[in-house]
């Protein structure tokens, strides 16, 4: 087979499978159309009945344009009465499918309802849990300035502490100190006192030594 001929094949088969892409058809809404084996009462049913909205693909047309050669979306070929094709969805099953469109659409709107339900009452949760949210910040704030309030006042207490303490030792020192100026002058005043003695004990006994001398003896009277 030459090139020219495999490529003009392969152009007839894409036309044709284009033109059988868009001549697609449906079943009128006569139910239950039969489908025969060939294009005429006389041939045998292939399809006991096809259901109104079925969707088909058309072949080909006889000569008398009576019947049409389908094939159906399960690969079932035969042939149908033109009179049950039209181009278009049949309004019946355009009539059910907006029907279940609209049932859908209605569970769609009743889960749609039921999830803003779902949505509110966790909004309500949420506003619960953020007012006690804004309690317990309010109390831990609370809470905070009392603690700072206490620290700075700790703070405060230390430092006093710490003064009084360094002013503590300084009057302990002091106290040192004059317990050892006490013991000096104690010391002193003992060696004061007993040297005050022993000057006093000496002068007694000088006294008692020179007092004697000094007073003039009395002449002895004469008997005579």
């Amino acid at each position: 087979m030459s090139h020219f001929s495999l490529r003009f094949l392969l152009v007839l088969l894409l036309l044709s499978s284009a033109s059988v892409a868009q001549n697609i058809q449906y079943v009128s809404d006569k139910q239950f159309v039969p489908l025969r084996s060939g294009a005429g009462n006389e041939y045998r049913i292939v399809h006991k009945g096809l259901p109104s909205g079925t969707q088909l693909v058309v072949a080909k047309t006889s000569s008398d344009g009576i019947w049409s050669e389908v094939t159906t979306e399960r690969g079932q070929k035969g042939w149908i009465r033109t009179q049950y094709l039209m181009t278009e969805v049949p309004a019946g099953k355009r009539l059910d499918a907006a029907r279940r469109q609209l049932e859908q659409s209605g569970n769609e709107s009743a889960d749609l309802i039921s999830q803003l339900q779902s949505v509110e009452r966790q909004r309500e949760d949420l506003k619960v849990m953020l007012t006690a949210s804004n309690t317990e910040l309010e109390q831990v704030k609370m809470e905070l300035h009392h603690l700072t309030q206490v620290s700075g006042k700790a703070v405060q207490l230390d430092t006093t502490n710490r003064q009084l303490v360094a002013e503590a030792e300084d009057l302990y020192s002091e106290v040192e100190m004059l317990k050892a100026e006490n013991q000096r002058l104690s010391e002193k005043l003992r060696s004061e006192d007993f040297m005050n003695g022993a000057l006093a004990v000496l002068l007694g006994v000088i006294i008692a030594l020179v007092a004697p001398r000094l007073v003039p003896k009395r002449r002895k009277t004469s008997n005579w």
